[in-house]
């Protein structure tokens, strides 16, 4: 258990448990097949001003230059998406992350949508916090899931690219 700061005291927070990693994994894996297997018409949904939706992300490997995709959690903010690199709340940094770090250029797919173009930064500062907040408005325990991790969750914001 550790201690954070809440309404200007600090608290006790819990770690949420998680499944096993292999459930995690295979999660992952039917979800990208159920994507696939129905041609985009299945495995994605917009995101609500209360619930976060499903992204298709198409990135550039750092080492392979190869094609690499990910389905996403996002939120829209203004005319940028919003997403957390958590890996399954594992401690490593998520490919797709460390792809968008060597390569900043991705394309996303939403429910109903063209593919977008956009270019990927990482949130700081102020930014971080009031991004962080509206992750928190979905009633995810981001904070505790992110306790689970040995580093920073990365909030990365896609933004247009022109």
């Amino acid at each position: 258990m550790s201690q954070t700061w809440h309404a200007g005291r600090m608290s006790e927070q819990r770690k949420p448990p998680l499944p096993p990693r292999w459930f995690v994994r295979l999660a992952w894996f039917v979800h990208r097949r159920i994507y696939g297997i129905t041609g985009g018409r299945r495995g994605l949904w917009p995101a609500k001003p209360d619930k976060w939706g499903t992204m298709y992300l198409t990135t550039t490997g750092r080492h392979s230059g190869k094609v690499r995709r990910a389905i996403l959690g996002y939120f829209e903010d203004g005319p940028n998406l919003v997403t957390l690199a958590m890996n399954g709340w594992a401690s490593p940094e998520p490919a797709w992350w460390l792809n968008l770090q060597a390569h900043p250029e991705a394309t996303v797919e939403l429910k109903g949508e063209q593919t977008r173009r956009v270019r990927a930064r990482a949130a700081s500062g102020e930014e971080r916090g009031r991004l962080w907040a509206r992750w928190r408005e979905f009633g995810d325990d981001v904070d505790g899931y992110s306790m689970r991790r040995s580093g920073e969750t990365a909030l990365v914001i896609l933004e247009p690219a022109p």
